[in-house]
């Protein structure tokens, strides 16, 4: 089977989209341990910027075929030598 990498968009979107989830998750965290909207906005506002290009990073990483290769070669051998790990389908 070819691999066939994803368009830059797909991952552009899918940033955004989580960056609203994760944030909406911040901002709740940080709002009911603080006890205060301020903070937690602010909490929130801080953090949104930097893990967007994290993730976007993060992204493309695992659009790399070698990154791939390499984390399928890991797993397969983690799972012939881990009996836990050696589930058939």
């Amino acid at each position: 089977m070819k691999y066939k990498k994803r368009e830059h968009i797909i991952s552009i979107c899918k940033t955004c989209t989580w960056r609203v989830v994760a944030s909406l998750d911040t901002f709740i965290l940080s709002w009911l341990i603080t006890g205060s909207v301020t903070a937690g906005a602010s909490i929130a506002s801080l953090e949104v910027l930097t893990k967007m290009f994290l993730y976007y990073a993060h992204e493309r990483q695992w659009e790399k075929p070698a990154f791939n290769n390499y984390i399928v070669s890991k797993y397969m051998w983690v799972r012939k030598v881990t009996p836990v790990f050696n589930i058939s389908k």
